[in-house]
Order: structure tokens, then sequence, then C-alpha cells
């Protein structure tokens, strides 16, 4: 199996996740100043829990070379994405010590400890597959914007979030990480039990997604 067959077995929450209602009024510009604030805010918490969750990779991997797969993620994320997310809020006039002391909404906490969990209680792939939807899907969400004859750049103050996703940087770095994912996938049949299951942590933590967008929208 690969990770398309992750999407496919989900593949009406995928497009609630990569089509919702969220990410349609950001990319015409359309969406609450109020809601994009709650949600860098909450963005910012949950990185720092996806960090948590990469730096238990390296302590599930079997193997070596499992390890310094998981590494460049867990550096990236602590020397640049975060630095950029902090660097992108204060633009929007938000510091890091008022994100800092931010609460956890129900959705984050729920989305991070799932996939925390996931690898507490499974092993190293049910931990990728639980954090795959995240990259894959920003990745999706910022191609298909840029893409789209109906995004609005011009004047858009969500210009720069879209530009960012849908950029070769970011679209190249969530490359690489679907070929390690896919690797380890590669000896797990889809319709075995093991396959089932990557299947369902796949499939929760991209609900889970839809309700971080939906949070946005609801608790700003």
């Amino acid at each position: 199996m690969n990770h398309q067959d992750l999407i496919q077995a989900c593949q009406s929450e995928w497009n609630e996740y990569t089509e919702h209602n969220f990410v349609q009024q950001l990319a015409l510009g359309e969406l609450a100043h109020s809601s994009f604030l709650h949600y860098l805010k909450q963005d910012f918490l949950f990185l720092k829990q996806y960090t948590r969750a990469y730096a238990l990779a390296i302590y599930k991997a079997r193997t070596l070379a499992e390890m310094r797969m998981a590494l460049p993620s867990v550096q990236a994320l602590l020397d640049s994405e975060i630095a950029h997310h902090v660097a992108y809020c204060s633009e929007w006039g938000i510091s890091e010590s008022e994100m800092e002391e931010e609460p956890e909404a129900f959705g984050t906490v729920a989305y991070t400890r799932f996939v925390l969990d996931s690898g507490m209680s499974g092993d190293v792939i049910d931990l990728y597959a639980a954090l795959a939807p995240c990259s894959i899907g920003y990745a999706v969400i910022g191609a298909q914007l840029l893409a789209s004859e109906s995004t609005v750049l011009e004047g858009n103050p969500y210009a720069n979030w879209i530009k960012m996703y849908g950029g070769e940087e970011f679209q190249k770095g969530v490359e690489k990480s679907v070929k390690q994912l896919d690797i380890l996938l590669n000896d797990i049949e889809l319709e075995s039990p093991r396959g089932q299951r990557l299947c369902h942590i796949f499939k929760t933590a991209t609900r889970m997604e839809v309700a971080f967008w939906q949070q946005g929208l609801d608790d700003a």
C-alpha cells in the first residue's frame, strides 16, 4: 500500500478537509480576521505538539535509518518552521509570548493528543499515519488554491499563506516525506488488519483536521 490508499480509504473526509469552508473563504480573502487569528494561535500550539510527535518518532524507531529519517523533521520544525510561524504571526500583531499563553482549544487538544497516543500505543508507522494528513493535506490545499482560477491573490490578506503552502519549498519538503512514508507502507497489504488499522488512524486524523478548520470558524 501507499499514501494514496490511505487517502482513498477516507475520500469523503479528505475532500471535506481539503475543500473546507475555512479554506474557501481564505482563498477568496473573505475569511473573518478573527477566525484567522484564532487559527494562527491554535496552529502555534499545534506545531509544538507536532514537534513532540516527530521527536517521539525517533524514540519509536526500530532502526538507525528510521531514527535518521525523523531527525530532519524535528530540526526543521524547531529551527525554521515554528520560527517562520512566529514571524508571520508577528505581522498580524500576535507575539510568541501571547501564543504561549493561549489556551488550547478542544479541537487542538483532541487532535494533537490523538497523534501522540497513536505513536505511544502503536509503532512508528502508526505515528506517521497519524502525522501524514497534516503535511500532505496542506500541500494539496496550497497547490489547489494556487492553481484555481477562483483564488484571489491581489489584495487578499491571506495571499502569503497560500503562496507559502503552494510554493516550491513546502511542496518539495512534503514530497520527500511522502516518499519516506511510502517506503514504510510498501510491505503492508491494504486489506490486512494492519493496513486497515493504518487507514483508520489516517481517517481519524483527517477528521481532526476538519474539526481544526471548523473551530477557526466557530470559536473566533
